[in-house]
């Protein structure tokens, strides 16, 4: 990224910041721990230090609660997804360890419901695997159990049952035609239609943890969309999974530099988007591996 293109785009995140700590999703709103932890990502991974990072993680940590949940809002504490995005904000800023270790133990006590499985029920996935949801008491689906399983892999947690079972969870939910649906697999019979940030984000959860022969299908398959996505979420996601799995597209960079020149045309990205492809232009070797 030339250098003005890449301070362009930086400056954009930094007119979001807040001048108590933490960022904004977009200019002059308010407080969200999602586009906090994805501007740290974004900024930390273009080599701003920690200390100009500092404020931010601090208004980061003022948001956990006492069980170690990070919330949307606090108004909204059963909405806990953006707990993952802190665990990997804070990640090897030794400071923030208490903090980390507290969002650690409350992921590993929680899942999404999980129940026996019924034969004669319409989805065709495993309901008995425990994984995560996007909120309390709702069942667990492939974003949310990706996030989750990064963070704990980048937390030490490699080899937990958690991340085994949540390994699981991802390979049962993969598509027959290969990549993966928000969540489920089959519904009456009918396989459901793949989706490039769902399956970009499975690949990258998955890189090291499963071998190359049980997801080829689904990197074979975002290899041949990749360039026709259009949107920062599609696109960002689909590049950091193909990465994980050494098949990063060549022109991955034109990609990403045509998907942000979109924004002159329908406004701005929030500040996650801008963050995501920030790190998808910078992981050449996908999230975990540029994060580790």
């Amino acid at each position: 990224m030339a250098d003005t293109k890449s301070d362009r785009i930086l400056d954009e995140i930094w007119t979001r910041s807040l001048p108590e700590g933490g960022f904004a999703a977009r200019p002059g709103g308010e407080y969200r721990p999602d586009a906090t932890s994805w501007a740290i990502l974004a900024l930390r991974m273009c080599g701003i230090d920690s200390q100009r990072l500092h404020a931010a993680m601090h208004r980061l940590g003022e948001s956990q609660m006492k069980d170690g949940r990070l919330a949307l809002s606090p108004e909204h504490p059963d909405v806990y997804w953006p707990t993952p995005l802190a665990i990997m904000a804070w990640h090897r800023n030794p400071e923030f360890a208490p903090r980390v270790s507290r969002a650690v133990s409350f992921l590993l006590k929680t899942s999404g419901t999980h129940f026996k499985r019924d034969p004669q029920s319409p989805g065709g996935h495993d309901t008995s695997i425990r994984g995560w949801g996007w909120t309390e008491e709702t069942h667990s689906w492939v974003e949310p159990t990706a996030l989750s399983i990064m963070a704990l892999r980048f937390a030490g947690y490699s080899g937990h049952e958690r991340v085994s079972e949540g390994t699981r969870l991802l390979l049962d939910r993969q598509l027959s035609r290969g990549g993966w649906n928000y969540g489920n697999t089959t519904v009456f019979g009918t396989e459901l239609a793949s989706m490039p940030e769902s399956t970009g984000l499975a690949l990258s959860a998955l890189s090291g943890l499963t071998d190359r022969q049980s997801v080829s299908r689904s990197i074979a398959l975002l290899k041949e969309s990749v360039r026709t996505l259009q949107t920062p979420l599609s696109l960002g996601w689909a590049i950091l999974g193909l990465s994980a799995w050494g098949e990063r597209t060549v022109d991955a960079n034109n990609l990403i530099d045509r998907c942000l020149r979109r924004q002159d045309r329908y406004g701005t990205y929030d500040t996650p988007m801008i963050g995501l492809m920030i790190i998808a232009r910078k992981a050449d070797g996908g999230l975990i591996h540029a994060l580790s």
